[in-house]
């Protein structure tokens, strides 16, 4: 590819590109190999390129290793290749094809990628990589492919031995190389044009954007007589999937695209350790070449954030990642649109990011990229706060240390912007509804309430985000209908915010109100005016919570429960305990057989807790630790329990044989809800499920701490 194709005023010219672009160019013709047969083989003709892009991962072009006449190119005996690059030849297999066809595409149709990723078969085989681009190419302007080297050891311009993790980049020749005219995006990829033919070989090597210091195509081909070439994006990458998979490959796992892109992203952060060799990185020449364009964020606080995000499981959904965009540039739709390059799927977090890039004000950016830095984070936590183990304490840790990269982002900020970031709508796990009792009133003695409803997000953390708070309160009737206008609303938006799952509901109720049945409150099923009305318990969980556990002035819950919650969750079987055990219970019987309870025993009373030996069956099991227990809402007085009372406990007895763990017993009580109220499963009609959980305890009281939400 000599430039002297193109006459002596291209060749200044590319002479000027390539010493403004020097330290770019000599990574960018490091990073490209040349693809031929197995080491060893003779003769050992060129195939194509390729460009290292990950620790002993190489993109090319699927068509690379595939001959004249459409049969795969000769391998050696375990199928490998030879990668040729640094004055060596090392051998590698081919473990992606993003040209073979889908599962569900149909026999000859569906789309075709030309890109194949090779993997080293030496794991310890230092080498530098690419960056590669995490947002499409519109229009180039400073571009270069490259072409990997015919002959071990040409254009290396060194026999000095790779470091680990990055690359010695002295200003070396880095031929062979051509330089791009001019290039923009259309519907078969991004096509380019340059002074000089493109010759045998460039295809899978890469398309380098100079103006972003980053790799943006594959060289695909090139026309023969009008030198212009097309590339296949480095988006197109988003389409690899476990179906590329070659046979006899061990592969990346069940999301290949993310697992790449993660290694990718590592390994260019981990160039910059501090106390390294101290030599220039991929980063330091994007950096020279961008320094002075005014922009609030730049390729270091990219570098951090994509390796940031590289610490975080894959997105559950794509449409998470185009949501989080939308949200984050102020757009209602969130349908994964660039402005600038119409429909593109946005895989992962780190596409995401580049998505960003509108060509907005360096000021405006900033605010977008910390915006949606911040929802990364903060929806991260919400999925992994209730992940048990090291792996759900890890995904905590690194959302934790994404925000607080955020947060120090955030500190330049105007005050309203930063106010308009913080809160992000969280995914909640309940919604708490709580009745404080106030006091009595003067005229007939009846006691008197206040309300609040909070969204739940796990381990004691709520968001109040409604509040009756009055000296005058109401009576219990008056604040439940109070609540319920205003419940259903805020039950289906806490639904939505959770990726459509129904939350569950959380009521928190004095003692005297334990014979609440909170299951069979009836809300409005949308927000339309005149919405039809339907009972919650057949429709999601609902549990009651004790409000004198609350933790109002202790840090500290009750060991005794604690001790009994720690217990429920470790047996290996739940089991129901008859409460009271005989016609008359006597208060130390009562509390005898509830301290003396096995590990897994919940208690189970058929009696009414209103009033009476239920009532104080159910303060004995609290004082004595229990967080889990079952009774009717209409119990029977203090009559001696008959059949019908044998077959209700007999039926407890086969629901706490079910779960697996004591955490499906909201949802299994509420299948029986749904049975009962299709006529099924009568005996469950009105019972209720205490379920207290101590790590995850209800809120202080209104006038500590009461947070109105924005929404």
């Amino acid at each position: 590819m000599a430039a002297s194709e193109g006459g002596q005023g291209s060749a200044r010219t590319e002479r000027a590109d390539r010493e403004k672009y020097a330290h770019l160019l000599a990574h960018a013709g490091r990073a490209t190999v040349a693809v031929r047969p197995a080491p060893g083989v003779d003769p050992a003709p060129l195939w194509g390129s390729g460009v290292f892009v990950a620790p002993g991962w190489v993109l090319t072009c699927a068509h690379v290793l595939v001959s004249g006449d459409g049969r795969r190119r000769p391998t050696g005996p375990d199928g490998e290749v030879g990668v040729a690059f640094d004055g060596r030849v090392v051998a590698a297999r081919l473990e992606y094809d993003l040209s073979r066809p889908g599962p569900a595409d149909p026999p000859g149709r569906g789309p075709r990628t030309d890109l194949a990723l090779l993997r080293l078969l030496d794991p310890d085989v230092a080498h530098p990589c690419a960056w590669l681009s995490d947002q499409p190419a519109a229009l180039l302007e400073d571009a270069f492919i490259f072409r990997g080297h015919e002959q071990p050891g040409a254009g290396t311009g060194s026999d000095a031995a790779p470091a680990p993790g990055h690359m010695i980049p002295t200003a070396v020749d880095v031929d062979p190389f051509i330089a791009v005219r001019f290039g923009a995006r259309d519907a078969r990829g991004l096509q380019f044009g340059s002074d000089v033919r493109v010759t045998p070989g460039a295809s899978g090597g890469p398309l380098l954007d100079c103006d972003r210091g980053e790799v943006v195509g594959i060289v695909k081909g090139s026309h023969r007589e009008d030198r212009v070439g097309l590339a296949v994006p480095v988006t197109e990458l988003r389409r690899l999937a476990p179906h590329h998979l070659v046979p006899g490959a061990t592969g990346l796992g069940d999301d290949p695209y993310h697992a790449l892109m993660c290694l990718h992203d590592r390994w260019h952060w981990a160039g910059q350790e501090l106390g390294g060799t101290g030599e220039p990185t991929w980063f330091d020449a994007q950096h020279a070449i961008m320094s002075g364009r005014g922009r609030l964020w730049g390729v270091q606080e990219r570098l951090q954030a994509l390796d940031l995000l590289a610490s975080l499981p894959a997105p559950r959904d794509p449409l998470v990642v185009a949501a989080a965009v939308a949200e984050a540039l102020g757009r209602a739709d969130p349908s994964g649109r660039t402005g600038r390059t119409g429909p593109w799927t946005l895989r992962t977090w780190r596409d995401g990011h580049g998505a960003l890039y509108q060509g907005s004000d360096p000021y405006t950016e900033l605010c977008a990229f910390v915006h949606y830095l911040r929802i990364v984070a903060q929806r991260t936590a919400d999925e992994a706060r209730g992940a048990a183990g090291d792996e759900g304490a890890e995904v905590r840790a690194a959302a934790e240390r994404l925000a607080l990269f955020v947060t120090a982002k955030a500190v330049v900020l105007l005050p309203r912007d930063r106010e308009r970031i913080g809160p992000v709508r969280r995914r909640p796990d309940s919604v708490l509804v709580e009745f404080e009792p106030l006091f009595y009133d003067d005229a007939g003695g009846r006691q008197l309430f206040n309300w609040s409803v909070s969204e739940g997000y796990g381990q004691g953390q709520w968001q109040r985000v409604e509040v009756q708070e009055s000296r005058s309160g109401m009576t219990f009737e008056e604040a439940r209908d109070q609540v319920l206008r205003r419940l259903g609303p805020r039950l289906l938006r806490a639904d939505d915010a959770a990726g459509g799952v129904r939350v569950r509901l959380e009521v928190a109720v004095p003692e005297e109100r334990w014979h609440t049945a909170a299951d069979r409150w009836q809300v409005p099923a949308s927000t339309r005016r005149t919405a039809r009305l339907r009972p919650l318990g057949p429709a999601r969980a609902v549990v009651l919570r004790d409000q004198g556990r609350r933790q109002e002035g202790r840090e500290e819950v009750d060991p005794a429960w604690l001790r009994r919650w720690q217990g429920l969750t470790a047996a290996r079987q739940l089991t129901a305990l008859r409460v009271p055990a005989g016609a008359r219970a006597s208060v130390s019987g009562l509390s005898r057989l509830l301290e003396e309870a096995d590990e897994g025993a919940v208690p189970a009373l058929c009696r009414s807790v209103a009033d009476g030996t239920g009532l104080e069956a159910v303060g004995w099991a609290l004082d004595t630790g229990h967080p889990v227990a079952l009774w009717p809402a209409g119990g029977h007085d203090e009559r001696d329990c008959d059949r019908a009372c044998d077959e209700f406990h007999r039926e407890v007895q086969q629901l706490l044989g079910a779960p697996k763990s004591v955490a499906e017993l909201p949802e299994l009580v509420r299948e029986l809800r749904a049975k009962a109220a299709e006529g099924g499963a009568s005996w469950a009609r009105d019972l209720v499920l205490l379920y207290d959980d101590p790590g995850n305890p209800i809120p202080q009281l209104f006038s500590q701490g009461a947070q109105l939400s924005p929404q």
